[in-house]
This record gives structure tokens, sequence and C-alpha cells, in this order.
């Protein structure tokens, strides 16, 4: 068959055609891999890994040290749940020595009731949603060693301290079991995410930080009962599809931290913005990071 010069010319250009589909080709994957930008957060500090993997997926300032406000809780409650025979229903008789300390700081509370008994499960439950510092106190005066309250405190705080050696953390340092510390409590964005990811690994501390509200039956003085509710302060909770936890903090150092927790399909993202400018700003923060860690 022969093949005239106009035919071959058609014949070059349908490949020269195809060639430059190819090409154009080649080069879209990248280009479309390239759109997937740094985001950028308000946070002074912030820290993304894969929990399963325990991959970095972003940083900023992530090994700054930083105040860190009541996410410091995190901590109190993994050192709880680390207790060798720990019963989760076991009972606790609620101090004056607890209301008196959320009066004199003006903090936040669960509004435990002196005389009331309640759990170390509905303890942390006091904790880790309403961010109840009277929760942490009372926690620490059960699990602290000593014949005093400041010595059973001082002890809590120390275990506190020898967890995050523990674990391996070197820019970590408390100095309160609740966040409310005297110019020696911080951590950093990346010290912070290990530690919710190793508190993470209890199922009583996942129960807790991914319930958004509660309510509890707890025993009075008297014998009888009464409820306590409890709203998880963690707004992300309903409005952050797949959101598992896991706690914010705030205060006139810290401004507004969060450390955060997601689950989409079969990856986690884990991580916390410390030193945001607002409560809205926190969020958004977080947001667009699980958002960035799930694409990545």
């Amino acid at each position: 068959m022969k093949i005239g010069i106009k035919g071959i010319r058609r014949v070059s250009a349908v490949v020269v055609t195809a060639g430059a589909v190819l090409s154009a080709g080649a080069f879209t994957a990248p280009a479309q891999a390239a759109t997937l930008n740094t985001p950028t957060i308000t946070a002074k500090g912030g820290f993304v890994m894969n929990n399963g993997t325990g991959s970095t997926l972003f940083t900023k300032a992530a090994d700054t040290r930083l105040s860190t406000g009541s996410t410091t809780k995190i901590m109190t409650a993994r050192v709880v749940l680390g207790q060798p025979n720990l019963n989760l229903d076991s009972k606790v008789t609620v101090q004056k020595a607890y209301s008196d300390y959320i009066v004199s700081k003006t903090a936040s509370s669960a509004h435990l009731i002196v005389g009331d008994k309640v759990t170390v499960r509905q303890l942390l439950y006091g904790l880790m949603l309403p961010s109840g510092c009277d929760a942490a106190y009372a926690l620490a005066d059960k699990f602290g060693s000593g014949s005093t309250r400041a010595a059973r405190v001082k002890s809590f705080i120390g275990k506190m301290n020898s967890t995050a050696k523990g674990l391996g953390l070197r820019n970590t340092h408390f100095d309160s079991f609740d966040g409310i510390g005297s110019g020696g409590n911080y951590s950093t964005p990346r010290d912070l995410t290990k530690i919710a990811s190793n508190a993470m690994k209890y199922s009583t501390f996942r129960t807790v930080v991914g319930t958004k509200s509660t309510k509890q039956k707890v025993t009075t003085k008297s014998g009888g009962y009464r409820y306590m509710s409890w709203t998880n302060t963690n707004n992300l909770l309903g409005s952050y599809a797949g959101t598992i936890g896991v706690k914010t903090g705030s205060g006139p150092e810290a401004k507004y931290c969060l450390v955060f927790a997601a689950t989409r399909g079969s990856k986690t993202v884990i991580g916390t913005v410390l030193a945001s400018s607002s409560v809205a700003n926190r969020t958004a923060d977080a947001k667009k990071l699980m958002d960035y860690g799930f694409k990545k």
C-alpha cells in the first residue's frame, strides 16, 4: 500500500499529537501534587503526625518550649491510667481543699461538691471534659504518695515528669497537675502530641476524650445521689468528621491551645497547636492541619 506525502504528514501529526498528550500527562501529576500547600496557622507552634506510623506531617516551631495550659491534664490522666492495679471504680471523697483551690485560682471546674464520693473514672471525665482543676487535684491527691496532701501532690507531679522522661521527651516539664503552674510548666507541640498519642493507647482515655457530654451519678455525703453533667470543651467533636479527641487548653501565658486527633478510613492524624490567638483560631488551625495531614 502506497502512502502519499500528505498521508505521511497526517500520520506524523497523529504521532506528535499523541506524544504531546503523553508528555502533558507526565507533567500533570506532579503539578497536582504541588497544589497541596503547607497551611499557615495563627498558633506560635504546631505539629502533626500520622499516629499509625509516627511519621511527621507538619511542623511549626515544633520543638519550641511553650506554656501548655490545661493540655497538661493529658499527662495527669496518663499517669493515673498507668498506675499498677488501677481500679477505675474506686471512690474518692471530694475535699474542701479542692473547691478552695478552684476559688483561689479562678480555675476551670468540674463543680465537684465537698463530701460527694466520686469514682476515679468519673474524675477522669470531670478532668478531661469540663477541664476540671478540682478533678485534677483530687486525682493528684489520690495517686500521689505521702502523709500530707502537699507531699502527695508533689509526688504526683514527680510521676508526671518521670513519665515524660520515660517517653524520651526532653522539652517537657510539669510543675502542676493541671497547667496552672509557676513558670516551670512547659512542653512543645511535638512532645505534647507524643504524650497524647501514648495516652490514646488506653481504651478508657479514648472513651473519655471522645465523649461530647456525659451525665454521671455520684454518691452524696448523706448517702443519697446526684447527677453531674459535663460537656467537652473540645468543639471539634461533632464539627470535624472523624474527631476522636483530645484536649483544649488556655491561659494568660498559654493563650489558646488544642491537642487534636481524628480518624478517617485507616488513617489517624494527631497533633497540637500551642499559643493560638483565640478559641476560633485554634479550632481553625487544628482543622487546617488535620485536612493537610489526611491529604499528605
